[in-house]
């Protein structure tokens, strides 16, 4: 059966496709593409954002996963109480994210101070410092798609399996994960997509050092008073990249939210 579409809706999708695709093909527009790879520079900070978001999307998923079982399953009070601060991230300020990683892993921090005071070791301004910062604002993204999945599955299979005497470990492992592939793989790139465009946190956390904390993200902003050729450049690669990502992934996105 074919669905009829009333003016007015065509004319409200038309222009909420203009208002998503219209920059993004300006974008493309204005990059020189005769001089592309010459306009990309040193690469390092893309590298840098490259192995960090996927390093802290896979720490994420390991840690994020097992937590929204937990939160899904568990009948604790305590955990309506850790739910909303876990989730905190997602809407919490750049910037505002960036001062608690400090206040709790600085120099003079709660955790950092002690980390500092028996290894000499500052974790601010190091590599390490990107990739927690990415996994804090990632993380939440993983716990919130995976835990509305997990609510999700059917009761009945869960039931046959405790009565099978099934362990929760098997519970989880063998019909929780393999049932919820698609939300997984649904809260993977979610988390990708906010790590490798993490800005504020990162910057104020681990600072813009070239060749060792600057990202992709900071590049293009230093090359924006710099060059704007290369910030059109460096950004319509990350453009690229993103399509690219969500479109190999398109399937597990539209199983996901089924």
């Amino acid at each position: 059966m074919t669905i009829k579409f009333s003016g007015l809706t065509k004319t409200l999708a038309a222009i909420a496709g203009f208002i998503v695709i219209a920059p993004m093909l300006a974008l493309l527009m204005k990059v020189s593409w005769l001089n592309y790879f010459s306009n990309l520079g040193d690469l390092r900070a893309v590298w840098l954002s490259m192995w960090t978001s996927f390093l802290a999307v896979v720490i994420a998923l390991a840690l994020g996963t097992p937590l929204a079982w937990v939160l899904a399953k568990s009948k604790s009070r305590f955990l309506h109480i850790i739910r909303p601060l876990i989730l905190a991230p997602i809407v919490l300020p750049p910037t505002v994210a960036g001062m608690a990683l400090i206040a709790l892993l600085g120099r003079n921090g709660l955790l950092g101070h002690f980390i500092y005071k028996s290894t000499s070791f500052s974790i601010p301004f190091t590599p390490l410092a990107v990739i927690i910062a990415l996994i804090f604002v990632g993380l939440p993204f993983v716990v919130l798609i995976c835990e509305s999945n997990f609510r999700q599955l059917p009761k009945d299979v869960e039931d046959a399996a405790l009565i099978d005497r099934a362990m929760p470990t098997h519970l989880f492992r063998l019909i929780a994960l393999p049932q919820s592939r698609s939300a997984i793989a649904t809260a993977g790139i979610l988390a990708w997509a906010r790590a490798i465009g993490e800005f504020g946190a990162t910057l104020m956390f681990a600072g813009s050092l070239p060749g060792s904390t600057q990202t992709w993200t900071m590049l293009i902003y230093q090359e924006l008073d710099i060059d704007q050729s290369a910030a059109y450049s460096l950004s319509a690669l990350m453009l690229v990249l993103s399509i690219f990502v969500v479109f190999i992934a398109r399937k597990p996105l539209r199983n996901s939210l089924r």
